[in-house]
Protein backbone atom coordinates (compact mmCIF):
# COMPACT_ATOMS: atom_id res chain seq x y z
CA UNK A 1 0.00 0.00 0.00
CA UNK A 2 1.59 3.28 -1.08
CA UNK A 3 1.92 5.81 1.71
CA UNK A 4 2.73 9.45 1.08
CA UNK A 5 3.52 12.40 3.27
CA UNK A 6 2.28 15.91 2.52
CA UNK A 7 3.00 18.75 4.93
CA UNK A 8 3.04 16.36 7.86
CA UNK A 9 -0.10 14.49 6.80
CA UNK A 10 0.28 10.77 6.16
CA UNK A 11 -1.82 9.61 3.21
CA UNK A 12 -2.48 5.92 2.64
CA UNK A 13 -3.67 5.17 -0.88
CA UNK A 14 -4.39 1.45 -1.23
CA UNK A 15 -4.23 0.36 -4.87
CA UNK A 16 -7.60 -1.33 -4.41
CA UNK A 17 -9.24 1.88 -3.18
CA UNK A 18 -11.62 2.62 -6.05
CA UNK A 19 -12.77 5.84 -4.38
CA UNK A 20 -9.41 7.59 -4.68
CA UNK A 21 -6.82 5.56 -6.60
CA UNK A 22 -8.01 6.55 -10.09
CA UNK A 23 -8.10 10.22 -9.10
CA UNK A 24 -4.48 10.19 -7.97
CA UNK A 25 -3.34 8.00 -10.86
CA UNK A 26 -4.79 10.52 -13.31
CA UNK A 27 -3.25 13.41 -11.37
CA UNK A 28 0.15 11.73 -11.74
CA UNK A 29 -0.41 12.05 -15.52
CA UNK A 30 -1.49 15.69 -14.99
CA UNK A 31 -5.08 14.92 -15.85
CA UNK A 32 -8.08 15.85 -13.71
CA UNK A 33 -10.80 13.23 -13.52
CA UNK A 34 -14.18 13.00 -11.83
CA UNK A 35 -16.72 10.22 -11.61
CA UNK A 36 -19.28 9.78 -14.39
CA UNK A 37 -22.41 7.79 -13.68
CA UNK A 38 -22.84 5.06 -16.28
CA UNK A 39 -26.63 5.19 -15.94
CA UNK A 40 -27.57 8.91 -15.89
CA UNK A 41 -24.26 10.16 -17.37
CA UNK A 42 -23.90 12.97 -14.80
CA UNK A 43 -20.48 13.91 -13.43
CA UNK A 44 -19.62 14.18 -9.74
CA UNK A 45 -16.57 14.81 -7.66
CA UNK A 46 -17.86 13.73 -4.29
CA UNK A 47 -16.47 10.45 -3.04
CA UNK A 48 -18.92 7.67 -2.53
CA UNK A 49 -19.93 4.54 -4.35
CA UNK A 50 -23.33 5.68 -5.59
CA UNK A 51 -24.55 8.45 -7.85
CA UNK A 52 -26.23 11.24 -5.81
CA UNK A 53 -28.65 11.82 -8.70
CA UNK A 54 -29.93 8.33 -9.56
CA UNK A 55 -28.32 6.09 -6.87
CA UNK A 56 -26.61 3.93 -9.47
CA UNK A 57 -23.52 2.05 -8.33
CA UNK A 58 -22.07 2.01 -11.85
CA UNK A 59 -19.47 4.70 -12.62
CA UNK A 60 -16.20 5.39 -14.40
CA UNK A 61 -13.46 8.00 -14.20
CA UNK A 62 -13.99 10.77 -16.76
CA UNK A 63 -11.43 13.43 -17.72
CA UNK A 64 -12.48 17.08 -17.41
CA UNK A 65 -10.86 20.30 -18.59
CA UNK A 66 -9.89 21.56 -15.15
CA UNK A 67 -11.20 25.01 -16.10
CA UNK A 68 -13.82 26.78 -14.06
CA UNK A 69 -14.53 29.63 -11.73
CA UNK A 70 -14.42 30.15 -7.99
CA UNK A 71 -17.90 29.39 -6.68
CA UNK A 72 -16.98 30.08 -3.06
CA UNK A 73 -13.87 30.40 -0.92
CA UNK A 74 -12.56 30.63 2.59
CA UNK A 75 -9.35 32.16 3.86
CA UNK A 76 -7.72 30.06 6.57
CA UNK A 77 -6.11 32.31 9.17
CA UNK A 78 -5.51 29.68 11.82
CA UNK A 79 -4.35 26.26 10.74
CA UNK A 80 -5.31 23.43 13.04
CA UNK A 81 -2.75 21.16 11.40
CA UNK A 82 0.87 22.14 12.15
CA UNK A 83 1.96 21.33 8.58
CA UNK A 84 -0.02 24.27 7.23
CA UNK A 85 0.91 26.90 9.82
CA UNK A 86 3.60 28.37 7.57
CA UNK A 87 0.94 28.77 4.84
CA UNK A 88 -1.52 30.98 6.72
CA UNK A 89 -3.36 32.90 5.56
CA UNK A 90 -4.26 30.64 2.64
CA UNK A 91 -7.34 30.28 0.45
CA UNK A 92 -9.39 27.13 0.02
CA UNK A 93 -11.65 27.42 -2.99
CA UNK A 94 -14.73 25.62 -4.21
CA UNK A 95 -14.38 25.59 -7.99
CA UNK A 96 -17.32 25.10 -10.30
CA UNK A 97 -15.92 23.32 -13.33
CA UNK A 98 -17.06 24.38 -16.80
CA UNK A 99 -18.45 20.92 -17.49
CA UNK A 100 -22.03 20.36 -16.37
CA UNK A 101 -22.79 23.94 -15.25
CA UNK A 102 -26.39 24.21 -14.06
CA UNK A 103 -27.08 20.52 -14.55
CA UNK A 104 -29.17 18.70 -13.34
CA UNK A 105 -30.72 21.89 -11.88
CA UNK A 106 -29.84 25.56 -12.40
CA UNK A 107 -28.42 25.83 -8.88
CA UNK A 108 -26.24 22.79 -9.18
CA UNK A 109 -22.84 22.37 -10.74
CA UNK A 110 -19.80 20.14 -10.79
CA UNK A 111 -17.77 21.54 -7.91
CA UNK A 112 -14.42 20.56 -6.46
CA UNK A 113 -12.56 21.89 -3.40
CA UNK A 114 -8.82 22.59 -3.47
CA UNK A 115 -6.12 25.04 -2.56
CA UNK A 116 -5.67 28.18 -4.68
CA UNK A 117 -1.98 28.61 -5.39
CA UNK A 118 0.27 30.95 -7.36
CA UNK A 119 2.78 29.98 -10.06
CA UNK A 120 5.28 28.83 -7.41
CA UNK A 121 2.64 26.68 -5.63
CA UNK A 122 2.47 29.10 -2.71
CA UNK A 123 -0.94 30.12 -1.38
CA UNK A 124 -2.49 32.80 -3.60
CA UNK A 125 -2.66 36.23 -1.96
CA UNK A 126 -5.99 36.95 -0.31
CA UNK A 127 -6.57 40.18 -2.22
CA UNK A 128 -6.51 38.24 -5.52
CA UNK A 129 -9.19 35.70 -4.50
CA UNK A 130 -12.74 36.42 -5.68
CA UNK A 131 -15.93 34.55 -6.36
CA UNK A 132 -16.36 34.38 -10.13
CA UNK A 133 -12.61 34.55 -10.88
CA UNK A 134 -11.53 32.10 -13.56
CA UNK A 135 -9.19 29.29 -12.52
CA UNK A 136 -7.35 26.37 -14.05
CA UNK A 137 -6.17 23.15 -12.44
CA UNK A 138 -2.42 22.86 -11.88
CA UNK A 139 -0.58 19.79 -10.67
CA UNK A 140 1.80 19.89 -7.72
CA UNK A 141 4.33 17.06 -8.13
CA UNK A 142 5.75 16.10 -4.76
CA UNK A 143 9.19 14.47 -4.45
CA UNK A 144 7.66 11.30 -3.00
CA UNK A 145 5.72 10.53 -6.22
CA UNK A 146 2.37 11.97 -5.16
CA UNK A 147 0.75 14.58 -7.40
CA UNK A 148 -1.91 16.90 -6.01
CA UNK A 149 -4.40 18.79 -8.18
CA UNK A 150 -4.58 22.42 -7.10
CA UNK A 151 -6.09 25.49 -8.75
CA UNK A 152 -4.51 28.74 -9.91
CA UNK A 153 -5.97 31.93 -11.32
CA UNK A 154 -6.08 31.52 -15.09
CA UNK A 155 -6.05 35.15 -16.15
CA UNK A 156 -9.17 34.61 -18.25
CA UNK A 157 -11.76 37.37 -17.95
CA UNK A 158 -14.65 36.44 -15.67
CA UNK A 159 -17.92 35.41 -17.28
CA UNK A 160 -19.92 37.58 -14.92
CA UNK A 161 -19.61 39.68 -11.86
CA UNK A 162 -16.83 38.91 -9.38
CA UNK A 163 -17.13 39.35 -5.64
CA UNK A 164 -14.60 39.38 -2.86
CA UNK A 165 -14.91 39.97 0.84
CA UNK A 166 -14.20 43.58 1.72
CA UNK A 167 -11.85 42.33 4.45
Amino acid sequence: MPTYEYRGLVLHLPELDQEHWGYFEAARRHQLVVKRCLDCNLLRWEPGPSCPFCASLRWEWAPVSGKGEIYSYQIVYHSVHPGFRDWVPYPIVLVELDEQRGIPTPGYGLRIAANLVDAQFRPEREERVAIGARVQVVFMDLPNGLTLPQFALSGEPPRGRVWRHAG
